[in-house]
């Protein structure tokens, strides 16, 4: 009876256009305003002394002041809007950065975003000792535009080949002329290094500025797939290389620019090996770090490669029964003798300190936790900076931890934290959180003493005073075999322990990402509770493959990719059904990508255990995914094609039982549409209801022109009709 008054209401609330409560949450205020959205600390550009810091003002009128990181005070005006004055207008700024004397500012305007990364731009250059305004004249936008170590030129990437442009006779000079799109690429990735590794700058500098490494990328055999936009009379096609799972990738291949003498130099990396996922200059301006990974993506290799004689040198070697992550923290230190590297050859991953020959030194951090993000080593004080899960893999602490193993919790107000450290390492602005907490963003030095809190969300935290919210409570529960599991419930305002409740649980599950996390979740969050405040209990369940505790946890989904993640998701949404207060006829689930993908295995491999389902942008055939990410967990369909085949959901379509509502942006470069419509032919002949919607133009994100607040409309009449 309860459950049915609940229902009765609800839809009477949402027949009411005009309907409002105090207390109550409104779509509106989550997705249309920006009245319960969180600020976090952006924009401070670390000067080069580490004592000072650049930022954008933009009251009353814009300007780029300094600031001094340890009372927050303004000590000079470096640029104001009357410096951007060019030809009769005023240039916008879309982001800076400065030469390495910090005499010149690159600023880019006009930015055109491309893929997840990667972007387009105009350029100009400012001078602060003459407040000379220059445009860089390169006849069409450009990407990845860099100052040269010496500040006499730039380096920057135009119709997929690499270009340098002398900053004082403003010419430009091709480092390369074979570029062509869909074929060869300069200096830029092709999509999936850009996605997957997580990679678009495809050059680098060597620190004389007399070098210039660059990547080469022929992605001629690489198989185009089209996307289509919709508003024209003929719509509009675009065609780009996409490397499913079990084709052909790009052929790469890394090139040194010799400055002086315009040569270009192919370098040794070696003929064992199908992806080329970083490169990096070691000090000593000769010598050159390569890191290279075989199709399997279990065996990493680090070369150092003098580009001058074209020597090789192997100095480490990784090796994984399942995969290895490519992570950012490799570090040289200053006295080109050693080096820094993160790797979870024991079981977790952690930092580790070698000499430039590959003997280790020194395993730094050790114990059963994860170096979550590595920031970096201050010589000068012999100690390192990184994030770890090591108080609970649910949440995330900054630490420093001396050469002689001297360590120190530096954030330990409960949650999750993250940092971003000033040149020197003296200061870093910590951003933290926790469960129903928007972000306090607070500066702090090394020793963790706070200097001052930077932003606490104080308005919308007094915004969020006026709601009745539900309170937000962890669990844990084992499975059969002992190990333990994580999960969160948002419980309605108003919970009766001894009445019944509908259950929806928010999923992703796969790699990478993590959603049992105690931090704010913003959007997500705040949608939630509003569906609590309408009755139901929302939950969140970890299952294995995720991040956070360890090798063996996340990597004992290989080849089995889907298996594991759904059993865990199975045993936790069975021991919330066991809970007196939860009506386990009436349980849902909803999920966006891979929690897309998890969605719709759940309502049809596992056909009987949710009433109804959200999928938003799913996977649901990883033949149709891109191959770096899926034979990272799967190999290759060929070579494991029941891996693909006995955890696809289109592989069940036949079995679905409950209400499904399909949802996918016809645009998304991601996870392709394509997936969605096999699913549909399969659910089609099959005979199984469902709904559907498309966002048309929209990629995977499926955000803008009011995008999200539709989307999340749609969401929620979907659960009020079905749950």
């Amino acid at each position: 009876m309860k459950n049915t008054l609940i229902a009765i209401v609800i839809l009477i609330c949402n027949a009411s256009p005009g309907y409002s409560q105090k207390g109550f949450l409104k779509l509106e205020d989550i997705w249309a305003s920006r009245k319960l959205t969180a600020k976090t600390v952006s924009g401070f550009n670390s000067m080069n002394n580490g004592e000072h810091y650049s930022k954008s003002v933009y009251t009353p009128i814009f300007k780029i002041e300094k600031y001094n990181f340890k009372d927050g005070k303004a000590i000079e005006t470096i640029l104001t809007k009357n410096d951007l004055a060019f030809k009769g207008d005023t240039i916008s700024i879309d982001s800076y950065e400065f030469s390495a004397d910090e005499n010149l500012i690159l600023i880019s305007t006009n930015t055109e975003a491309i893929y997840r990364h990667s972007s387009k731009s105009n350029y100009f250059v400012f001078n602060r000792i003459t407040k000379q305004l220059t445009k860089i004249e390169t006849n069409e936008k450009v990407m990845y535009c860099q100052f040269s170590p010496d500040n006499k030129q730039l380096a920057y990437v135009k119709e997929n080949n690499l270009y340098l442009y002398d900053l004082a006779t403003k010419t430009e000079t091709a480092i390369t002329t074979d570029g062509k799109k869909n074929s060869i690429i300069n200096g830029a990735t092709d999509w999936v290094y850009e996605e997957e590794f997580s990679m678009d700058v495809a050059f680098a500098w060597s620190p004389d500025g007399k070098k210039i490494a660059y990547y080469k990328f022929d992605e001629s055999n690489v198989k185009e797939f089209n996307l289509t936009y919709y508003g024209d009379l003929y719509p509009k096609e675009e065609k780009y290389k996409y490397p499913k799972a079990g084709e052909e990738n790009s052929k790469v291949e890394i090139y040194a620019y010799d400055v002086s003498s315009k040569q270009n130099t192919l370098l040794n990396t070696g003929k064992d090996r199908e992806y080329i996922p970083r490169i990096k200059w070691i000090n000593n301006a000769g010598i050159l770090s390569v890191q290279t990974l075989n199709r399997h993506q279990n065996h990493l290799e680090l070369l150092f490669i003098n580009v001058n004689d074209n020597t090789s040198n192997c100095v480490i070697k990784e090796d994984n029964n399942s995969f290895i992550e490519i992570t950012d923290d490799l570090t040289f230190l200053e006295n080109g003798k050693q080096f820094i590297w993160t790797s979870t050859r024991d079981g977790y991953n952690h930092i580790y300190l070698y000499n430039v020959d590959g003997k280790l030194v020194k395993q730094i951090t050790k114990g059963n936790f994860e170096i979550s993000t590595y920031y970096g080593f201050d010589e000068s004080k012999k100690t390192f900076y990184y994030l770890s899960t090591e108080l609970s893999p649910t949440e995330r602490y900054v630490y420093s931890i001396t050469l002689d193993g001297k360590k120190t919790n530096l954030t330990p107000e409960k949650g999750t934290h993250a940092a971003s450290f000033s040149n020197g390492f003296k200061y870093f602005i910590d951003t933290y959180s926790s469960y129903g907490k928007p972000y306090t963003c607070s500066l702090i030095n090394n020793t963790g003493k706070q200097i001052r809190v930077l932003e606490d969300n104080r308005d919308l935290k007094a915004a969020l005073q006026e709601y009745r919210l539900g309170k937000i409570k962890e669990f844990t529960f084992k499975n059969k075999a002992g190990l333990d599991f994580y999960g969160w419930m948002i419980y309605p305002p108003d919970f009766d322990s001894t009445l019944k409740y509908p259950v929806l649980i928010n999923v992703y599950g796969g790699p990478g990402v993590q959603t049992v996390t105690n931090d704010w979740d913003g959007g997500n969050y705040l949608w939630h509770q509003m569906l609590a405040q309408r009755g139901y209990i929302i939950a969140s369940i970890e299952n294995r493959g995720t991040p956070g505790r360890g090798l063996e946890w996340a990597n004992c989904i290989h080849k089995d990719l889907g298996k594991l993640e759904v059993d865990d998701q199975v045993i936790g949404s069975n021991y919330i059904k066991s809970l007196p207060y939860v009506e386990n006829s009436r349980m849902g689930i909803w999920g966006w990508s891979f929690g897309g993908y998890m969605t719709s295995l759940l309502m049809t491999k596992v056909h009987t255990q949710f009433k109804a389902g959200i999928a938003v942008a799913p996977v649901t055939n990883w033949r149709y995914y891109d191959n770096v990410y899926t034979e990272r967990y799967l190999q290759t369909p060929q070579e494991n094609p029941q891996g693909y085949d006995k955890n696809s959901p289109t592989t069940y379509a036949k079995d679905l039982k409950g209400k499904l509502l399909l949802v996918h942006g016809s645009a998304d470069d991601n996870v392709h549409m394509q997936n969605s419509m096999d699913f549909i032919n399969a659910l089609v002949k099959n005979n199984k209801q469902f709904d559907l919607f498309i966002y048309p133009n929209k990629n995977h994100g499926i955000y803008g022109d009011n995008a999200r607040l539709h989307l999340y409309t749609k969401m929620t009449d979907f659960l009020i009709n079905n749950l």
